[in-house]
């Protein structure tokens, strides 16, 4: 009879255990009984919620999920329950045992070991992630992608650090039985934590599209120049090739010039092209070096307009040679005084 007792009073406290448990984290330990211990752990996956495509150059927020796929993997009995107020006790902890493959104050780090990954943003947290669970809002990190990064995929990690639920203790002074429902007096919990580190790789990719660099320019000019040419090499440093190609300069003063685009057409990957342009100099230019902005307009293998990331053409102004023409002339002015005065005083002696 007190065994039938005993079962349906721990059946009722089953039911009432939540309501004995502490929602609020706190990691401590208080002492009690040990009626069982969980085997299992938290483990969280991470994935790349929405595109994991980019393009080079590009500064992007990655959005990352994350899954808790932990559980219980079985348990073993550590004290067996041997009156109606252990049953009770038993039945309290084991409803709190069940928490275990929660994850609790999740801090996410993004690593990348690569130069052309920079991860621009820091540390991410989340409060709890219970087994079974999604972040209700991904993660969001901040990437920088090399300008001239090759196509490719990228790795990345995940890093995080987070608390566990490890073990609990349960203690009661007394099982009070009178009234509706039975109450453990005195009822405590004490939760034990497990600290632990996980790392999850995830990947990127940066899509594979024409790149462009300038090798050789040749732009030494001097102030007031008129249509002074200028060379510049421009190469195809990306993947895909281009087609109907105009290089173009972004003119400013001291500069002018109405030959300002030279026309590349097509560049295959590892393909280099030099095109001319011309540019006046004003005359009261100052003499420094100067770089002026260029890009390339083109067609890309879907048939689409491109206009590529500004390249710098250095150049050189000098300051502007002083002409023969007066030094000249002044020089005849004085030699035909010289010889006048001459002339004059000979004569004046004869």
């Amino acid at each position: 009879m007190e065994i039938k007792y005993a079962i349906a009073l721990a059946c009722i406290l089953t039911l009432l255990a939540p309501g004995y448990a502490q929602n609020t984290y706190i990691p401590y330990e208080l002492g009690g009984d040990n009626y069982y211990t969980m085997n299992g752990s938290p483990e969280i996956s991470a994935s790349i919620s929405g595109t994991d495509e980019f393009e080079r150059g590009d500064t992007v927020t990655l959005l990352v999920d994350l899954i808790n796929y932990g559980r219980i993997l079985g348990f073993k009995e550590d004290q067996t329950p041997q009156n109606p107020k252990e049953f009770a006790l038993a039945n309290a902890e084991l409803q709190e045992e069940y928490k275990k493959p929660t994850a609790l104050g999740i801090t996410a780090s993004l690593i990348s070991d690569s130069q052309q990954i920079e991860v621009k943003s820091g540390d991410q947290v989340v409060q709890s992630l219970k087994s079974g669970d999604k972040i209700q809002s991904p993660l969001k990190f901040t990437i920088k992608i090399g300008e001239h990064a090759p196509a490719g995929i990228y790795p990345l990690k995940l890093d995080m650090s987070y608390d566990y639920q490890d073990n609990v203790q349960v203690y009661a002074s007394s099982l009070i039985t009178s009234g509706s429902s039975p109450t453990l007096s005195n009822y405590r919990v004490s939760y034990i934590y497990q600290k632990a580190n996980q790392t999850v790789p995830i990947t990127i990719t940066v899509k594979k599209q024409a790149d462009f660099e300038i090798l050789n320019t040749s732009g030494v000019l001097s102030a007031g120049d008129k249509k002074a040419p200028i060379s510049a090499t421009y190469k195809n440093i990306g993947e895909d090739p281009i087609n109907d190609a105009v290089a173009r300069l972004s003119i400013f003063k001291p500069f002018s010039s109405t030959d300002d685009q030279a026309f590349i057409g097509t560049l295959q990957p590892g393909e280099e092209k030099t095109v001319l342009f011309r540019i006046d100099v004003d005359s009261d230019a100052t003499p420094k070096d100067y770089g002026i902005n260029s890009e390339i307009k083109y067609t890309d293998i879907k048939g689409d307009t491109v206009i590529s990331e500004s390249m710098k053409v250095p150049l050189t102004v000098r300051a502007a040679s002083a002409s023969m023409i007066l030094p000249a002339a002044i020089i005849l002015i004085i030699l035909a005084a010289a010889g006048g005065y001459m002339y004059r005083r000979k004569k004046k002696t004869a």
